[in-house]
């Protein structure tokens, strides 16, 4: 009984010795083999891996996988207009030689994102210190961004990362000027609304008084058709009246009696004191007209 006592604790023992010398390494991890709190190894293959059980060896497992720095709140720089704007930025970053990475930081994931901030942000104000607001929102913000790049990449090759990106996240005043800001943006824009209200204003009144004088003109040139037509048609009735008029004078002068009559007494009212046995009244007294008129000269 004791033998197999022995002989359970004895395997129990020597599983626990192997299973200390067996250790696995998957896709997303680098493996750091310590001798004695040295470097030993650095394993980047996924797989089945053996060692001396503790404390000759140990382990660390490192993060090969891209990793995210995003800080929870803007930067405040000063740009070379000196203003104050502030600044929210992130990094992509990943471990590439974890050997150099663990000397740095004794693999502490924290302390090589304080280091990585601390070199964005020297990196950040190394570039808006050149620049003007305008030109780090929009006019150079990409030639910005490839600046920042180079500087935190050359430094970041010197801890062991690799940066993949660094972008800007957002650009903007310090709530201190953002009044002034709005209300000068304010100012640009009425100030531009007043110059179309006033060109508007011009151009109506051009296209008014354009419209005045095309009316004018084309009620002038409509009389003087009118009038034309009227004085052709006149000219015409005339000819007519001569023309029918030539064939019986007498009867010519008939018709224009009746019209003078048809003229003058036009009102109950009117009134004429003439002598009746006047040229006037002559086509009253006979419609022969001049036959009657020849007994009365006797």
């Amino acid at each position: 009984m004791n033998r197999l006592v022995t002989l359970f604790v004895a395997g129990f023992i020597a599983l626990m010795l192997l299973s200390s010398t067996v250790f696995v390494v998957d896709q997303r991890r680098f493996a750091i083999v310590f001798a004695l709190g040295e470097v030993r190894e650095v394993i980047s293959q996924p797989g089945l891996h053996f060692k001396l059980p503790p404390p000759f060896q140990n382990v660390l497992y490192l993060d090969k996988r891209i990793l995210t720095i995003d800080t929870p709140d803007a930067d405040r720089f000063i740009t070379a207009e000196k203003k104050n704007i502030l600044v929210d930025a992130f990094v992509k970053w990943r471990i590439t030689d974890p050997r150099l990475y663990y000397v740095s930081f004794s693999g502490e994931e924290a302390r090589a994102r304080d280091r990585m901030n601390q070199i964005v942000k020297s990196a950040l104000n190394d570039e808006i210190t050149k620049r003007t607001v305008r030109e780090v929102i929009s006019g150079e913000r990409g030639k910005v961004m490839e600046a920042i790049r180079i500087k935190v990449v050359s430094e970041a090759k010197q801890i062991g990362v690799e940066i993949v990106d660094v972008r800007l996240k957002r650009v903007d005043y310090v709530e201190q000027i953002n009044a002034s800001v709005y209300d000068r943006m304010k100012a640009e824009r009425t100030r531009v609304a007043n110059e179309l209200r006033s060109t508007g204003a011009a151009e109506s009144e051009k296209i008014r008084a354009d419209a005045d004088r095309q009316r004018t003109v084309i009620l002038a040139e409509a009389f003087r058709d009118a009038e034309k037509i009227k004085g052709d048609g006149d000219a015409k009735a005339s000819q007519i009246y001569a023309e029918a008029f030539g064939r019986n004078p007498e009867f010519y002068k008939f018709y224009r009696s009746l019209e003078a009559y048809r003229s003058t007494f036009k009102s109950r009212g009117d009134v004429m004191v003439l002598d009746p046995s006047s040229e006037f009244f002559k086509y009253f007294r006979s419609p022969g007209g001049a036959s009657a008129a020849a007994p009365a000269k006797k």
